[in-house]
């Protein structure tokens, strides 16, 4: 099979399967100069041979993930019934989205998505199971009032989450106002609070896969002090936006055993048996802060308790 093939097939298959475009409905593709034409030509295509109503636009890329898009693409993005999102950095976080189809369209974000990956890892898994794994995961974490995470390079942090609401990013998003990720899989929550050291050995957004860890304190839900290789570059891209990016974000389990960790945050961080901290704009996932950005720091290997008790997930085991 051929790449273009490949990806045609891929796009159709989201469409149909993880959105469930019907004929007629109105689509908006959105994409960026630095994302291959071929993934939003995919789209394109694909949404034309199924019957819908689709505009393609191409803006240039975001600064970071959680920057706005052009008022003229986040007034496009009201008055669609599904929009797609093939860009380099994530349309997920953006007031746009939370208002896109006035609050009731289907939404997917792919911030980084290559055309390798439209054709293989976490792409290509059966979402009718991620989403009984993801779901069963998020029933089983939903009652806990405090989750920690341990790992054996240092990571030990504490995460208050009494009362806040578990999200499910299934890979199936066919009710109005769903926002799903591509590659998906994952349970995720903005918790109240955080207090301890985070031991980044994976990938963080905007930087990649790391070669040596990233140590990350938290003190009362924001980072404090971050060292390591790579400490000053994540430093520069938090201190562009100000003081609101340092927030703890989210928590979140990656629970998609065909993704793999290849240095890209919006795969790496579906990996079953990894964990990623969110920093920034947590607004969107039910936080309190909007701060105009999100970057995600994944971990692997972690142990995870809740209420003091070690819990497995799903498809958590893949990187223990």
């Amino acid at each position: 099979m051929n790449n273009d093939k490949g990806i045609l097939q891929t796009a159709r298959k989201v469409l149909e399967t993880s959105m469930g475009v019907k004929p007629g409905e109105s689509i908006l593709i959105i994409t960026d100069s630095t994302t291959s034409p071929l993934i939003g030509q995919a789209f394109f295509n694909a949404a034309s041979t199924i019957g819908c109503e689709v505009m393609l636009v191409n803006m240039l890329p975001r600064a970071h993930s959680g920057m706005e898009p052009p008022k003229a693409i986040a007034e496009a993005m009201k008055n669609v019934d599904v929009v797609i999102a093939p860009t380099s950095k994530s349309l997920s976080h953006t007031k746009a989205r939370m208002k896109c189809g006035c609050g009731g369209a289907r939404m997917t974000t792919m911030p980084g998505i290559t055309e390798e990956m439209m054709v293989s890892g976490g792409m290509t898994a059966d979402y009718e199971n991620v989403s009984k794994l993801v779901l069963d995961s998020r029933s089983l974490l939903s009652s806990a009032r405090e989750i920690r995470i341990t790992t054996n390079p240092g990571t030990d942090i504490v995460f208050d989450v009494q009362g806040c609401k578990w999200k499910a990013d299934t890979g199936l998003c066919r009710a109005p106002g769903c926002c799903i990720n591509l590659p998906a899989g994952e349970v995720y929550v903005a918790p109240k609070n955080a207090e301890g050291k985070i031991v980044v050995d994976g990938t963080i957004s905007e930087l990649g896969l790391l070669k040596s860890p990233v140590e990350i304190t938290v003190e009362n839900r924001y980072v404090s002090e971050i060292k390591g290789e790579r400490a000053d570059e994540l430093k520069t891209i938090l201190e562009s936006v100000g003081k609101l990016a340092y927030n703890v974000a989210e928590l979140g389990f990656g629970l998609n055993s065909h993704a793999r960790m290849i240095g890209n945050a919006l795969e790496d961080e579906k990996v079953g048996g990894t964990i990623h901290i969110g920093l920034g704009d947590s607004s969107t996932i039910g936080g309190d802060v909007v701060a105009g950005i999100h970057l995600d720091a994944i971990i692997t290997k972690p142990k995870v308790f809740a209420d003091s008790k070690e819990v497995k997930l799903g498809a958590f085991d893949k990187y223990i």
